[in-house]
């Protein structure tokens, strides 16, 4: 568990509530990484990461006011552990008041190139060059694991998201990897999408799309874009998958600085994130009893944190959830 910025820390702890009265066979390490602390905090996480394998955690906020050798922690850990793959399951939530109902959206982000190379240089004076990566090896990684996911998950149709027609070689290599994978998956409808139509096709009709793939800045804006229209980002769980290791987080990234240790912050991004940690870890049972009793607490708008219109508190928020667990599984105190 690293818990990060922000509302992290806070919210770790409902977790481990949960966690503890749902009697659910985990336990965490705890791992302190802040862009407060010293340097080597991120390689403490990577390695408690290795070890365990499998972590959850909190965003760590990235100051761009630091000088340009100062990476950010949550780029340190993706490259480092290779979690290629960037996950995120938008889909509208019960008693949620929002624009648009019936979303249900998986986006892949691909999670170690791109824009997020941290490759960039001041040529001269004035002039700076910040390089984008698309290699065909990682295009091709990423396609396949979009057009599995919609298999597994028995989607009909992948979307991939570009801008082949201005970055002809780098999106056009993506686009062209994701084309060729599609050849591999007749039964799924593929097809492609220019970002900036996506954007606007998103806010009119979200509901046209099912899976979605796409390189790593426009997945950052996309997953955004599309928390907002189920409610906003403390409603939206993520998940970071590579071959070895997986780590699981909210959709947005977003710290929530301004509300910390005000007990005023929607779990909901996080418990659900945690679901999906259960079912990766293949604790089906408990990620369903957990995922069942949040849903279920939402239908309770008293609960209802400020950033989803309502009044009131991530603690009152939580014990919903825990009367929700007890009267799911037939409660009784852990032995």
């Amino acid at each position: 568990m690293i818990p990060g910025d922000g509302i992290g820390p806070e919210l770790m702890l409902h977790v481990k509530e949960v966690f503890r009265q749902a009697c659910i066979p985990v336990d965490f390490e705890e791992v302190r990484v802040s862009s407060q602390l010293a340097e080597d905090d991120i390689q403490n996480a990577i390695m408690a990461i290795r070890r365990n394998r499998v972590a959850l955690k909190g965003n760590i906020e990235t100051n761009h006011n630091l000088p340009p050798s100062h990476k950010s922690r949550n780029n340190i850990l993706r490259t480092s552990l290779d979690l290629y793959a960037n996950v995120i399951h938008c889909q509208s939530l019960p008693r949620v008041l929002t624009r648009h109902r019936d979303i249900d959206i998986l986006i892949v982000r691909e999670n170690t190139e791109g824009e997020y190379s941290s490759l960039e240089h001041e040529s001269v004076s004035g002039v700076v060059e910040c390089l984008k990566i698309i290699t065909k090896a990682r295009s091709l990684r990423i396609a396949d694991y979009a057009f599995r996911l919609a298999r597994e998950a028995g989607r009909a149709k992948v979307t991939a998201v570009h801008k082949a027609n201005i970055m002809k070689l780098g999106d056009g290599l993506f686009l062209q990897c994701c084309r060729e994978v599609a050849g591999g998956y007749p039964e799924i409808t593929f097809e492609s999408m220019i970002v900036d139509n996506t954007t606007m096709q998103l806010v009119s009709r979200p509901q046209q799309f099912d899976v979605m793939v796409m390189p790593n800045l426009y997945g950052n804006i996309v997953n955004n874009v599309c928390a907002g229209l189920v409610g906003g980002p403390g409603l939206v769980p993520g998940a970071n998958y590579g071959r070895d290791f997986a780590v699981f987080e909210t959709a947005t990234r977003n710290t929530g600085k301004s509300i910390a240790q005000k007990n005023v912050a929607n779990p909901t991004a996080t418990l659900l994130a945690a679901c999906m940690m259960l079912d990766h870890l293949r604790l089906h049972s408990f990620a369903t009893t957990i995922r069942q009793a949040v849903l279920a607490s939402l239908d309770d708008e008293a609960t209802h944190t400020p950033d989803i219109g309502g009044q009131g508190t991530t603690s009152g928020a939580v014990q919903s959830i825990l009367r929700h667990v007890r009267t799911a599984s037939g409660w009784s105190q852990c032995s």
